[in-house]
């Protein structure tokens, strides 16, 4: 693809749906590349605002109105961010030939609720998975537990990210609070859950996995060293990379990773979250698009997660090499305010090694991700060292 000249007639424009701090990332690796970029998002002023040629805000679950968008600002490309998008009008958009999305429609609306992603999972392709039951109702989830799940198990909302929503029930007492919970943080209220066994792994990575087009015009799969992370109460609190892998274990992870991203189809980044254990591996989860836990790339590649996405959208080469071992360590708000303060941020950057991204959102909550700091070390041990050091240095004021 030729690039054009922002705000000429020669522009190549992309449209980001989501605009927090993976959009924002996405759009400024964009920008590099000299697109023009417009970045939506329900809220005003959301990360990704503050860095795009131009800004929407819109409920993007509204057909209609994300359909007058598109038309209105004929983007060439279209590149869904986050789950809760009217996903049909990406369909439509794309049979009709008005913006190619990125990686794929198909992707954008499989993805958007685990039942669906599970089941092309497990049905279509036979991948090994945790066992799983779907329930709309407090009762169906009882039933679902009582009927062969068993305890304990995790409840988490069909359509959520990052970890919202998600709990770990260990005895029928937890199951109501689990459902309201589930309930209360779905990306779409009144929307199901799927309820998992529990899998006893030993760690869980998640393999960027990145399909581009080569020399030849086709398309090739490439993945990045495999990131491990850790979270607390399904939220992800620190991810590393490499985490290290037996040959055996890393062969089925990228089998896993290839077969459902070319299932999914497109070009660009997927995000194939999967569990552990010896040589024994478990499909979980895939977002079309970089993941959380993949920003510790921005200090440990090349070309991050971000410009692995948007080279692989242009139809540009792109390098997954790693360069040195990193880790990033999460810094949530903490507290509920509006233009909260970073204060400590140069005693952060003392640490060696380190760096950190705040992400200017104008709110924050509580269990809400305001920043990540990043650090290299000589092995992952210093790298998480580092980086959580780094983000316990800033404190977050209202």
């Amino acid at each position: 693809m030729d690039i054009g000249t922002p705000h000429s007639p020669t522009a190549t424009r992309v449209m980001v749906l989501g605009s927090g701090e993976l959009g924002k990332e996405l759009i400024i690796s964009l920008q590099r590349l000299g697109v023009e970029t417009i970045a939506v998002d329900r809220y005003a002023n959301a990360p990704g605002h503050q860095v795009a040629h131009r800004t929407h805000v819109i409920a993007m679950t509204d057909a209609a109105a994300l359909r007058r968008l598109i038309e209105q600002e004929r983007p060439q490309i279209i590149v869904p961010e986050m789950e809760a998008i009217a996903t049909d009008v990406l369909v439509d958009v794309e049979r009709d030939g008005l913006a190619a999305v990125m990686p794929s429609a198909r992707a954008a609306r499989l993805t958007m609720d685990r039942e669906a992603i599970r089941r092309l999972a497990t049905e279509t392709l036979g991948l090994p998975t945790a066992p799983y039951r779907f329930a709309e109702s407090l009762a169906g989830l009882k039933a679902a537990i009582a009927g062969g799940i068993g305890y304990p198990c995790i409840v988490k909302p069909v359509m959520s990210s990052s970890g919202r929503g998600q709990t770990v029930v260990r005895n029928a007492k937890e199951v109501a609070q689990a459902w309201q919970y589930a309930e209360s943080t779905a990306r779409v209220r009144g929307s199901h859950v799927i309820v998992e066994g529990f899998i006893d792994f030993d760690y869980e990575i998640t393999l960027l996995t990145v399909r581009a087009r080569g020399q030849d015009g086709a398309i090739a799969t490439q993945f990045c060293a495999p990131i491990g992370h850790r979270q607390i109460n399904g939220a992800y609190v620190e991810s590393w990379q490499p985490q290290p892998m037996s040959r055996i274990a890393l062969k089925a992870a990228r089998d896993i990773a290839s077969r459902v991203t070319a299932e999914l189809g497109g070009c660009g980044v997927f995000g194939v979250e999967l569990f552990i254990k010896g040589r024994d591996v478990w499909f979980s989860e895939v977002s079309p698009r970089p993941h959380d836990t993949g920003m510790v790339t921005l200090c440990t590649q090349p070309q991050s997660e971000f410009d692995l996405h948007a080279r692989a959208m242009l139809g540009l080469p792109v390098d997954t090499r790693i360069a040195s071992p990193g880790a990033s360590s999460a810094i949530y708000g903490g507290t509920e305010a509006r233009g909260i303060r970073y204060e400590g941020v140069a005693d952060a950057l003392r640490v060696p090694g380190s760096d950190l991204r705040l992400f200017g959102k104008p709110e924050s909550y509580k269990r809400r991700r305001m920043g990540i700091a990043l650090a290299r070390g000589d092995d992952i041990a210093k790298a998480r060292a580092r980086a959580g050091e780094c983000a316990r240095r800033v404190l977050l004021r209202a």
